[in-house]
């Protein structure tokens, strides 16, 4: 209702003269002016565009807390409160002193927890911690297969890695990891009769296995050992399941790899012997009568040359079984995949060498090594590359167990040592047999991973998982970690909870999964694989 003009006059008087107008809210400064004289705001409307309002300025006040910016900053403009100029200049000086003090100096790694704890990261750590494996499709391989089985050592493929030769690389791993608790599972041997086939769980269901294989020490520990220390068992025996034979026997995956693949896959060192024969590092000839220049660890050719008392040599199983395989599946496109990790991938070179020696037309063959030592001299790598093995070596740099053994230098730096005294020695020749690596490398680091503390200990270096874990965050040289990988950390956490970043291991708790206990188990990863596209 209109207020008439003298009762207007007499409101003023009685209010001093004030001016009767509709202040601006100070949680809505965008409001007109002139449209505040004129229009009506609901109380609905004026509560909902305060609250908006207020929700902005927590958003923005809560900014500089997580990323604490490194220097001086213009202080975005915010709404005036209504609480006078003092609370505001107060603020200002407070943060002020804030950049002052420039905290990300003092403590450069809280802006890296911060993001790293932001909840899109929480979200994706919630599920690299989930015990059950996220679906990722396999590509066809078709006829492409030999490049990615060697046939132009990876070249292209590596640095940057390709997604296909990822996801092999990470399968092969996982079967030598079938391999390693096969063994764990019963390690002991029949000391009276022929052992029973060992029950291995493989990990890809379309491969089924069909040999067992076994290595013999041809050392052994003193009579007196067993009487001093009998309930050794296991750790003392000659004789030790290493590995498997496995052939593809799914016609959907024979169709996706282009091929029916046969995998050998070793596991590491496990017994006493088995690391005595290690130590044994003294060189000697593959072959004393066909290339007497070509020399291996006597160790490593111990283990794969010895048969036991009721078991036959690694190399006579598996030329047996090779030849069984390729009579059974003949006029069919095989190809041959001998995959290892640590003292497996040394016994995997020999194994190689062995097959190509003795098997007439051998189909494609290639390695896959894990961690893998040294294993003899630059003529046994000459000779394995003039038998047109393709060898792909994925070696962490901060793997010791890779610069061993001889001399602890790198290739390049022993190479260029040779060429340094070339000419002064008779052949070029070093004083002393030195050995050397075969193959193509794809170096991976431990400190690329945002997970693993960049001084983890020498076990988390060499350790298995450890390796997929890298392989799976690997673009390339020059990348950082593979920011969506997919591989658990449920395993790795399992493994190498000490050597994993605290950050990590308290949020895993945080998650409700218990590391303390061992309640964390790794998932099956029957129906797919989990590395991504």
């Amino acid at each position: 209702m209109a207020i008439g003009a003298i009762n207007l006059h007499m409101f003023q008087t009685a209010c001093g003269g004030a001016s009767f107008k509709r202040r601006l809210s100070s949680l809505n400064p965008s409001a007109s002016s002139a449209a505040a004289a004129v229009r009506p705001i609901t109380s609905t409307e004026s509560a909902r565009k305060q609250l908006a309002n207020l929700d902005r300025v927590l958003q923005k006040e809560s900014t500089p807390a997580l990323s604490l910016p490194q220097g001086p900053q213009k202080p975005a403009s915010e709404p005036d409160f209504g609480f006078g100029t003092s609370s505001s200049s107060s603020k200002k000086r407070g943060r002020g002193l804030l950049q002052r003090l420039n905290l990300s100096r003092i403590w450069p790694e809280i802006k890296a927890a911060a993001e790293e704890m932001s909840p899109r990261r929480l979200g994706r750590l919630r599920r690299l911690l989930s015990k059950n494996p996220e679906y990722s499709p396999r590509n066809g391989l078709g006829s492409r297969w030999r490049q990615y089985h060697g046939c132009d050592d990876w070249g292209g493929l590596l640095d940057p890695l390709d997604e296909n030769l990822r996801r092999e690389m990470i399968r092969y791993g996982e079967l030598v990891q079938a391999a390693y608790q096969a063994f764990n599972s019963n390690p002991a041997m029949p000391t009276e009769e022929a052992p029973m086939p060992h029950h291995v769980a493989l990990p890809d269901k379309s491969y089924k296995v069909t040999k067992s294989l076994y290595a013999t020490s041809a050392v052994g520990l003193p009579k007196w050992v067993d009487d001093v220390a009998p309930d050794l068992g296991w750790l003392t025996q000659r004789s030790s399941w290493v590995g498997y034979v496995a052939v593809c026997d799914d016609r959907r995956e024979i169709q996706r790899m282009g091929r029916r693949d046969v995998v050998i896959a070793l596991r590491g060192t496990a017994t006493c012997l088995e690391w005595a024969e290690n130590f044994r590092t003294k060189l000697a000839p593959i072959s004393s009568t066909e290339d007497p220049k070509s020399k291996v660890g006597s160790g490593f050719l111990s283990l794969f040359k010895t048969p036991g008392a009721h078991v036959p040599s690694l190399a006579e199983s598996v030329v047996e079984e090779v030849q069984r395989l390729m009579e059974l599946y003949k006029g069919e496109t095989l190809s041959i995949t001998i995959t290892g990790h640590s003292l497996g991938a040394a016994l995997a070179l020999l194994v190689a060498d062995e097959l190509t020696t003795r098997v007439a037309e051998l189909p494609s063959l290639a390695v896959f090594s894990f961690g893998g030592p040294r294993v003899g001299n630059s003529a046994f790598a000459d000779r394995i590359r003039s038998k047109n093995v393709k060898v792909l070596r994925i070696v962490n740099d901060q793997d010791v167990i890779t610069r061993v053994p001889g001399m602890f230098l790198s290739d390049d730096l022993e190479r260029k040592l040779k060429e340094t005294v070339d000419g002064m020695l008779e052949n070029g020749q070093m004083p002393w047999d030195s050995y050397s690596h075969a193959g193509t490398e794809l170096r991976l680091d431990t400190r690329k991973s945002p997970y693993l503390k960049p001084n983890a200990d020498v076990a988390c270096c060499h350790d298995l998982e450890a390796y997929l874990h890298l392989v799976d965050g690997f673009m390339a040289s020059n990348c950082p970690f593979r920011a969506n990988a997919k591989r658990s950390l449920v395993k790795l956490l399992n493994e190498q909870r000490t050597n994993v970043k605290k950050l990590y291991t308290s949020k895993a708790n945080a998650l409700t999964l218990n590391v303390e206990r061992g309640q964390i188990r790794p998932p099956n990863m029957a129906s797919c694989l989990p590395s991504p596209s």
